[in-house]
């Protein structure tokens, strides 16, 4: 189990820097919109939502009553939802334990995903799930330290050099355009290609995180209709 977790925590350290950059822009926000940083940090701690972070930003300095706030950042992570499924089948079902199941699910984000999507079918080191959280742990850390950072050191010098910030920013975009290559030789081209089509387009008229979970419906679709077609023949 040790060498499982220690690995998955290894395996962590691309997600881990892009992470941290775009934690520290987070940190550096959210003292620039008069949050106390412990408030930031306890954020990055509690919630760990990524974009979505950003958004509570921007609903607090409009001071958003509580309610509206909780389920704008329920419907931006509604993609979640299909996260886990996806999977799930990649663990056994003796694997792991029915209560760290929590965690599995609080450290899944789209980063991780991906990278545990890609690595998890080829992955010959066992526990799987003791691989995942190491994994876990490792993208999580790193977002809580970037906050910390931005929000106790950072947040004065960037706030001068706003092109730093949106170089951080960029980051996150592309590793996860990194990871979602390393999917290719393991998910259908295809369903891919119908995906980021669908997304894009949806992006014309809708809000990004919507057009987002459009764009998986679609590759739901495509998938069930492909092991359809598979079974038929």
């Amino acid at each position: 189990m040790r060498n499982a977790f220690s690995k998955g925590f290894w395996d962590s350290s691309s997600i881990m820097l892009g992470y941290f950059p775009v934690a520290v822009s987070f940190g550096v926000a959210a003292v620039s919109a008069d949050l106390a940083p412990w408030l930031a940090v306890l954020i990055s701690v509690c919630i760990y939502a990524g974009a979505s972070q950003f958004i509570l930003l921007l609903l607090i300095a409009q001071q958003t009553d509580v309610l509206t706030m909780v389920l704008i950042v329920i419907a931006v992570n509604l993609r979640h939802l299909f996260y886990g499924p996806a999977l799930l089948s990649q663990f056994s079902a003796t694997d792991v334990g029915p209560r760290p199941y929590a965690l599995m699910a609080f450290g899944l984000t789209d980063e991780v995903f991906a990278a545990a999507r890609a690595r998890l079918t080829h992955l010959s080191i066992e526990p799987k799930a003791y691989w995942y959280l190491g994994l876990q742990l490792g993208a999580y850390a790193s977002w809580v330290a970037g906050t910390a950072v931005g929000a106790y050191l950072a947040s004065d010098w960037l706030s001068h050099y706003p092109i730093l910030q949106q170089t951080l920013a960029f980051v996150l975009p592309a590793l996860f355009f990194a990871l979602l290559l390393d999917m290719l030789d393991s998910v259908d081209r295809l369903l891919l290609a119908a995906a980021a089509t669908a997304t894009w387009l949806a992006t014309f008229f809708l809000p990004a995180h919507t057009s987002l979970i459009l764009g998986m419906v679609v590759g739901c679709v495509w998938a069930l209709t492909s092991q359809r077609k598979e079974v038929l023949v």
